[in-house]
């Protein structure tokens, strides 16, 4: 006899496992308990995650914010970004529009003060003579005031001037820092100028357009939606067609600072060719996490972090012997002709002296210690393992008895806990159970462990897992339960942006064969499970 609620008891029993289970969020590392076997509040086998390293929380604590292990002659010599923000002539109130943020506590007090009396007689910011002026940007990129875009003194005198040859890079903080605290101004969707709160999503980053105003985006090549004459021209993802390596910067361009392409709030996380961004996640809490990647590719948070040090944040490091190892592992052909097609694009854009990422060779190359061979200063990486840790979750809404009680009795416990101060269950879900309508066809095949590149022509909720997966260390091609921890702020749900808030989410109107196919019917009930889910915090 069926005992669930009435409103859910038409509802097969395959679609009730994962409430919330691909929200988007953190997916990481390390130990801690479950519920108890019955189920009521958590998964009977939680999974076991691989132990966790700290080193020093404060030297963690700097990395996370400016730590770019010699990125910045990436971001400044090959995509020119500081090079074309200066072009466009771009202002304070331009960036902070796309999304970036400013930390209040570094900009110089002169210019604080000025901007404070312009934001008294102006709230809006459109009549600030400072948030209106280029020169503005550049004295805020001198006070590494710009959140996630750190400037370094390059040249070595001592002062940092992006016009006098000091280069600008990027850190983990552009996409897990907000400054709403204490803010003195909020770009209506975008960016703050503010105190730093380390460890949240920016949900409101326009990665795409901000990379865009680079002099020269087709340096993010391996990054971007490709079309690979190794599959035969076609092209994985929101576009309709890829990029080549033949393409124009006016073209990549158009492509990045599509929104229905590359959506606000989202990053391309991984350099497969495919066009797969994904909603940017918090950071905090990491010891609550685990494995790392929406698609659970890392099991350890250190090496999360090496691969975005030496992969994403210098893709150029793909045209090494070990980047084409592991683009050949990833992709094959396809794999090969990323790489090969990368340097041309390198060459005819004037780009040299790379790769840049100041990383030692590995005594484990092609590992998940060094997937491309290389590991950056491993007592930098332990150290954010400890920063990480450390950053506590915002508090939630107040709980909801009602919500927790049907999230309890209506499935969510096969994949959740009840309890968001333990950690997440390790397990990755399969595909197939987080999306019952996944209908793939095979790409191409490879060597086991890893498996065949697969891909729903229909839906953009695979392309994530299309060629990178948690199969490249041995587990099945699916999706890693997220941290059900500051809900309240998230403006769209699903990795890839496509239920747009938690009612939606829970709505049979989706569908049963919809991602996260999990639905009350009742209203008051959604209503009850949404003010539970917004009142998660790590305390309740």
């Amino acid at each position: 006899m069926d005992n669930r609620p009435n409103s859910l008891a038409a509802v097969p029993r395959l679609l009730l496992l994962p409430l919330c289970l691909v929200l988007g969020l953190a997916c990481g590392d390390d130990d801690g308990g479950s519920g108890p076997a019955d189920g009521t509040d958590g998964p009977a086998n939680p999974g076991t995650p691989v132990p966790r390293q700290d080193g020093d929380a404060t030297l963690g604590r700097d990395v996370f914010r400016f730590e770019t292990f010699n990125n910045e002659q990436f971001f400044t010599d090959a995509l020119r970004l500081p090079a074309g923000l200066m072009a466009e002539g771009a202002t304070p109130l331009q960036l902070l529009q796309l999304g970036v943020n400013v930390d209040l506590d570094a900009v110089p007090p002169a210019i604080m003060q000025e901007l404070a009396a312009q934001l008294q007689a102006d709230p809006s910011g459109q009549s600030s003579a400072f948030l209106n002026d280029p020169n503005s940007t550049v004295a805020l990129f001198n006070a590494n005031a710009v959140i996630g875009l750190p400037l370094k003194d390059s040249n070595g005198d001592g002062v940092l001037d992006m016009l006098s040859g000091d280069k600008g890079g990027t850190s983990c903080a552009l996409c897990h820092t907000r400054a709403g605290d204490g803010a003195v101004f909020t770009a209506p969707n975008g960016g703050s100028i503010g105190r730093r709160q380390d460890g949240l999503a920016t949900h409101n980053l326009n990665f795409g357009t901000l990379m865009s105003l680079a002099a020269n985006s087709r340096a993010l090549y391996p990054l971007l939606q490709l079309s690979l004459s190794a599959n035969g021209g076609a092209s994985i993802g929101r576009a309709p067609a890829g990029v080549t390596e033949n393409s124009s910067e006016a073209e990549v361009d158009a492509y990045l600072s599509n929104p229905q392409f590359y959506p606000v709030g989202m990053f391309d996380d991984t350099f497969d060719g495919n066009g797969d961004p994904m909603h940017n996640v918090p950071l905090f809490r990491q010891d609550l996490a685990a494995p790392f990647g929406s698609e659970g590719t890392i099991a350890r948070l250190d090496n999360f972090s090496n691969l975005v040090y030496t992969g994403l944040f210098d893709p150029t490091t793909l045209t090494t012997p070990g980047g084409r190892a592991f683009l050949n592992k990833l992709g094959g052909a396809a794999g090969d002709e990323i790489a090969n097609d990368y340097v041309q694009v390198l060459a005819a854009t004037g780009v040299t002296g790379y790769p840049y990422v100041t990383a030692a060779p590995s005594a484990a190359p092609g590992t998940e210690d060094a997937p491309l061979g290389i590991r950056v200063d491993n007592a930098k990486l332990l150290g954010m393992n400890a920063y990480l840790v450390s950053l506590q979750a915002p508090p939630g809404m107040g709980d909801n008895p009602t919500g927790r009680q049907l999230f309890r009795t209506v499935g969510c416990t096969d994949c959740h806990n009840v309890d968001q101060g333990i950690r997440v269950p390790s397990f990755v879900v399969p595909m197939k159970t987080i999306f019952p309508g996944d209908n793939p066809v095979t790409l191409a095949t490879r060597m086991p462990p890893l498996n065949p590149v697969l891909n729903t022509v229909e839906s953009i909720f695979d392309d994530k897992m299309a060629v990178v997966n948690a199969s490249l260390r041995g587990d099945v091609r699916g999706i890693a339960l997220p941290l059900l921890l500051d809900l309240a702020t998230k403006p769209v749900f699903l990795h890839d942006n496509s239920v747009p808030n938690l009612d939606n989410l829970l709505d049979p109107g989706r569908g049963p064969t919809a991602p996260h196919p999990f639905y009350l019917t009742d209203p008051a009930q959604r209503a009850a499970m949404v003010a539970f889910l917004q009142g998660l915090d790590t305390s309740n």
